[in-house]
């Protein structure tokens, strides 16, 4: 590689994968098993990711046959290159500052945003043994599976992998299995009140306004 190439920083991947899976740590603060398979699976997704962006791009390695003949001026180890979508789109503007690089990071803080407020509306309702349907729980099942689901998908739109490519669904299909778990349980415990809850509130997909005479709680 280049004196352009922006791989091998093995210092930087271990870095990075360990501020974000803290910072996901700090707001689920597993204790079941379940809590822990979904961080786990959400850090094995980071570390897979961060492996390509600053370690080495197996990606970019892979497809280097195809990228070379299809884009001949393109250096493809400078690390803008590893925004493929910025590369494969032919767009001029620095990689930062596409409009796909300045929606993931809107994906990307939006969904620690959305996992930090869930996070607080469970601990509380956990505490007093009661059921979460204030905050981000008023309008979805299960925010934070969405949260990581929004955050994974950020990160791909930023640098798309072979192995996160074929991660993503998995995890996704993992985390659908979580949460129908997860709700076998919550409803042993709360048994009708948590089923007019479900009943009127979506479980991934937010929504935004109620139908009349639905359930809003209590």
């Amino acid at each position: 590689m280049d004196e352009e190439s922006a791989y091998g920083l093995w210092s930087l991947v271990i870095i990075n994968s360990l501020v974000f899976i803290l910072f996901a740590f700090s707001f689920t603060r597993p204790r079941t098993t379940r809590d822990w398979r979904s961080l786990g699976a959400f850090s094995a997704f980071i570390v897979a990711l961060f492996a390509e962006m600053y370690g080495f791009p197996l990606t970019i390695y892979l497809l280097s046959g195809w990228l070379g003949s299809r884009y001949p001026d393109v250096n493809l180890y400078a690390h803008e290159t590893g925004h493929l979508w910025h590369t494969l789109l032919g767009m001029k503007s620095h990689a930062h500052v596409d409009p796909i690089h300045i929606f993931s990071e809107v994906l990307i803080f939006g969904g620690f945003f959305l996992l930090a407020a869930s996070w607080e509306v469970l601990y509380r309702a956990q505490r007093t043994k009661s059921l979460a349907t204030t905050g981000p729980y008023a309008r979805m099942r299960h925010p934070q599976y969405a949260a990581f689901i929004v955050i994974m998908l950020g990160f791909f739109l930023q640098w798309p992998t072979i192995p996160t490519l074929l991660m993503f669904p998995i995890l996704v299909a993992m985390y659908v299995r979580l949460a129908h778990k997860e709700e076998e349980e919550v409803r042993a415990a709360f048994g009708e009140t948590y089923a007019r809850y479900a009943a009127a509130t979506p479980a991934f997909v937010p929504r935004w306004k109620r139908k009349s005479g639905e359930w809003v709680g209590g």
